[in-house]
């Protein structure tokens, strides 16, 4: 099957945002598909050394090249710009990509626009990151952002509650189909011994959305004082108040330079020794199941992860290798679980990483319902 994949690399080019793309083309080129990424979400890239959107694209460019070079998808790539300019393959390049294609996948809007060559695709699927936010912004009943999500085949969501009773969070008309980020198992195996630190990358605020839903600050100042509770020693990369999470015992690094490239944030995961995950408010308190691609990272590196239930407890395993928590009573029970036996933890860990989210599994479940 010829896929045409179009992600987010550019637009935020930090290490888990690629790995989230790159993962989807790994994945499916596995399982024996020819596989193209694209980019056209009509916004500048951002340039982390200028710290800036920039109208020169070519930090983004760069990034994505190298990003997928390495994966030997250096010439399977184009970066539409903000000006319409196409970098990396051609327009012509790209249309006749696209004549023979069979499948679109536009993930986390990775493409903003309608454009005949995509439009003509037989199969068209969205798969959604950000559930309840995407939702919600669609029931404001916008008719452009409405008529957009109308014109796919498929819809799916990293929310496993979204469209079930479970969860408060309005589909109106549309079908929300489960799926999980497919992890490529072999990319995460880590050979050396972690640090003794509980971590994670984290945004303390988003800039999308606004209007909508909460963000992951209103659930973390809820947990503020942990690290006042329990000897085990944290560590936040994170872009947010640095100075306030010090002050109350959390251990913080930047996390623009974790997350630079694909190797740094792998390897800070790596030499951690189990995550703690605080979600976004909304995540939470709309039920709507989200489960991170970051934690998954976590779990197919053999590492714990210690992570808010936004009611994804009740779709994956919960007690050994993944532990949830809704409460500071219950993180810290969460801590002492983890370390009363670390390494049986370490390895079911792994194994839920292999039960649940193991690209081969994910994807072909997904190409089977997209292209149904």
């Amino acid at each position: 099957m010829r896929i045409l994949l179009a992600g987010i690399i550019a637009r935020y080019p930090f290490g888990g945002v690629t790995w989230c793309s790159l993962m989807y083309l790994l994945g499916l080129r596995a399982l024996g598909h020819e596989v193209f990424y694209i980019e056209d979400t009509g916004e500048c890239v951002y340039d982390p050394v200028q710290n800036t959107r920039a109208t020169d694209p070519s930090y983004g460019t760069s990034y994505i090249h190298n990003a997928l070079d390495a994966f030997g998808f250096g010439d399977r790539w184009t970066f539409v710009n903000y000006d319409g300019s196409y970098h990396g393959r051609s327009a012509d390049e790209v249309r006749s990509y696209c004549s023979g294609a069979d499948l679109f996948i536009n993930l986390s809007g990775g493409s903003s626009f309608w454009r005949h060559k995509y439009a003509r695709i037989p199969h068209k699927a969205f798969i959604d990151s950000d559930p309840a936010f995407t939702q919600l912004a669609i029931a404001k009943a916008e008719p452009w952002y409405v008529e957009f999500f109308q014109r796919f085949d498929r819809l799916f969501t990293f929310g496993s509650n979204i469209g079930t009773p479970a969860s408060s969070v309005p589909t109106g008309a549309f079908e929300w189909r489960k799926t999980w980020q497919p992890i490529t198992l072999d990319d995460w195996r880590a050979a050396a011994p972690p640090r003794d630190r509980f971590t994670t990358v984290m945004t303390w605020q988003i800039e999308s959305f606004t209007d909508v839903g909460g963000n992951k600050d209103q659930e973390f100042v809820k947990y503020l004082d942990l690290p006042s509770r329990t000897r085990q020693p944290f560590e936040l990369a994170i872009n947010g108040p640095q100075t306030l999470l010090r002050a109350h015992g959390w251990d913080t690094v930047d996390a623009m330079g974790v997350s630079r490239s694909l190797w740094d944030y792998r390897d800070f995961i790596h030499r951690s020794k189990a995550e703690f995950g605080v979600a976004k408010h909304t995540y939470v308190a709309t039920r709507s199941g989200w489960f991170s691609d970051r934690t998954e990272c976590y779990l197919a590196s053999g590492r714990p992860a210690l992570v808010q239930d936004t009611g994804w407890s009740t779709h994956l395993p919960s007690g050994e290798g993944l532990v949830s928590f809704s409460s500071p009573d219950e993180a810290v029970a969460g801590i002492d679980r983890i370390n009363s036996d670390y390494r049986r933890h370490s390895r079911q860990a792994a194994e839920i990483a292999r039960e649940h989210f193991d690209a081969r599994v994910v994807l072909s479940r997904f190409i089977e319902e997209a292209c149904s």
